[in-house]
């Protein structure tokens, strides 16, 4: 008889070995690819603030000469797994946007904008058109706060009204681009925004996230979108500030 695991002088392949390895060869993959994102993530924030350091200048001078200062705005956000960061932009809005919206009776949404809000300054309909409000994010990748691609940063306000669906978004660093922003930025509703971003965590991939990057270099040259009221947020807010029934 031949040796064990030789079949007429030839070796026999154990099916159940190669497929162990197989499997074990998958399971890795994700783990290599996201080291790769985690690597590169600050190494391309730290070339990409070289090399668009002209126009970081350019623009800080506008907003300036526009509307003085102060030129950046700073927001409380929600990172990987709810926890919170100071977030940075380009200041697009007049001084206290939120107090005036509120005054003005704009809209029931505080954080959200209008069509021709009048609250957007005129650099800052630009740098919204084109998003390079959002450059000094750039920062939040080299801290490791951020990633280039994922779900933006929500507000910590709305993220304490997340149910168990919404919080999927929430496993992975904010991106400063993602799926759901080159489906339709300010144009499609939350809930549409959500099912983007649990679709992206889901299925991601280097291969998404170059494709994400590449439509993102796109959308400067698109028609500027009509904003969609928040009214999924304003109802989670106003359900979470009315007085709870005693039992």
């Amino acid at each position: 008889m031949a040796p064990r695991g030789e079949r007429c002088g030839e070796p026999v392949i154990i099916r159940r070995r190669v497929r162990s390895r197989i499997d074990e060869c998958h399971a890795h993959r994700p783990m290599v690819a996201r080291a790769i994102k985690r690597i590169a993530d600050p190494i391309l924030a730290f070339l990409l603030l070289l090399l668009c350091s002209p126009v970081l200048l350019a623009i800080v001078v506008w907003i300036l000469l526009d509307t003085g200062r102060p030129v950046l705005f700073s927001q409380v956000r929600a990172g990987k797994d709810g926890r919170s960061f100071r977030m940075l932009k380009f200041r697009t809005m007049v001084k206290d946007a939120v107090e005036q919206g509120r005054a003005q009776g704009l809209s029931e949404d505080p954080y959200g904008i209008v069509p021709n809000d009048p609250r957007i300054t005129r650099s800052g309909r630009f740098l919204r058109r084109t998003s390079l409000d959002e450059l000094p994010q750039l920062v939040h990748v080299l801290m490791g706060q951020m990633s280039l691609v994922g779900p933006r940063p929500d507000l910590v306000e709305q993220v304490a009204n997340y149910d168990e669906q919404d919080r999927r978004r929430l496993t992975v660093r904010p991106g400063i681009t993602g799926w759901s922003q080159v489906q339709g930025r300010d144009e499609i509703t939350w809930p549409e925004r959500f099912e983007h971003d649990a679709w992206y965590v889901e299925n991601w991939s280097l291969r998404l996230d170059l494709k994400i990057l590449f439509r993102t270099l796109t959308q400067p040259f698109r028609d500027e979108p009509a904003p969609v009221e928040d009214t999924m947020n304003i109802e989670r807010a106003r359900r979470a500030s009315s007085p709870q029934p005693r039992p």
